[in-house]
């Protein structure tokens, strides 16, 4: 198999990422699509005793002794403490949705689906944070459970997240809100969420507890997958699709139904960027025949403007 970190300099964004989906190697894809990204998860800072400086504020009770100006003690007579900023280490958290749905695959592409495309986005989301020196960890929801990858920092911690999203499978549906809620153990402390799903379903137990999470004043951000078959309604007519989640017959889809069906899917997904709005979470739509570079830097563009 050719590098993919050398790609032929005439080799469309397609052919590229089908070329990526058919490695197994996450590091070498992340390798090639963080080259040149030049974007990091967060820019948030907080106060503390750090090493750039921020403003001067009166001494209290319990500050250390050592970050007191004793020159400008002399000029005031007054205490004044140093402040300082200092990146703030946030724990940042991958969510994959890996249900049957995310089975759906490319028409365009050869080799990739929603799963693949949203596996490998989080996985260079993961490398970011290891490389920021955050804790990141991993919740996949599949089969109607919930999988955990504790929060961790560092390399090894980076080959465990990045073997249990290469396992993840697209199988049965998303766990129940009881089951989501007793799994929320991991939020004790303010954290960065990016999830990543097809969220056909929608409101749900997913977005019901991810809702939760920025009512606890989490950072979520979530990446909605959707094919170019399904923003177009380019289905082969007349052929007939099944429900990977429901066991409710086979559905058909004519020249005639086209234009209701893309009504609806506008309708269900603009009522998903309304309720991310309305709660201030980061939301961000994308097709999975787009370059994967372009639409992790998309999100992490978007988070980082809805921040200032």
């Amino acid at each position: 198999m050719q590098p993919i970190s050398k790609p032929p300099a005439a080799a469309p964004a397609s052919a590229m990422t089908a070329m990526m989906a058919q490695t197994r190697d996450l590091e070498l894809v992340i390798h090639h699509v963080l080259a040149g990204l030049g974007h990091g998860i967060h820019a948030g800072r907080e106060r503390g005793a750090g090493v750039e400086f921020s403003e001067y504020r009166a001494y209290a009770p319990g500050d250390e002794w050592r970050r007191v100006d004793w020159k400008l003690m002399a000029r005031a007579d007054r205490y004044f403490v140093r402040e300082a900023e200092r990146d703030s280490h946030v724990a940042t958290w991958l969510w994959l949705d890996a249900t049957a749905s995310m089975a759906e695959p490319s028409r365009e592409i050869n080799g990739v689906d929603k799963l693949w495309f949203a596996r490998t986005v989080l996985a260079c989301v993961a490398a970011i944070a290891q490389r920021q020196g955050d804790a990141f960890g991993l919740v996949i929801c599949t089969d109607g459970k919930v999988e955990f990858t504790q929060a961790s920092r560092g390399p090894r911690q980076l080959q465990r997240v990045l073997a249990a999203l290469a396992k993840a499978k697209p199988e049965g549906q998303l766990p129940s809100a009881e089951v989501l809620k007793s799994n929320l153990h991991f939020a004790r402390a303010p954290s960065m969420i990016f999830a990543a799903s097809d969220f056909l379903d929608w409101p749900s137990p997913l977005s019901e507890v991810l809702l939760r999470l920025r009512n606890m004043r989490h950072d979520v951000r979530l990446l909605t997958l959707r094919t170019q078959a399904e923003v177009d309604a380019s289905f082969k007519s007349g052929a007939g699709y099944r429900d990977p989640e429901r066991d409710d017959g086979l559905h058909r889809i004519g020249n005639a139904d086209r234009a209701y069906y893309k009504q609806q899917s506008r309708a269900h997904f603009d009522a998903v960027a309304g309720s991310c709005r309305q709660n201030n979470i980061v939301h961000y739509e994308a097709r999975i025949e787009q370059p994967l570079g372009g639409v992790l830097r998309g999100w992490l563009q978007l988070a980082g403007a809805l921040a200032k």
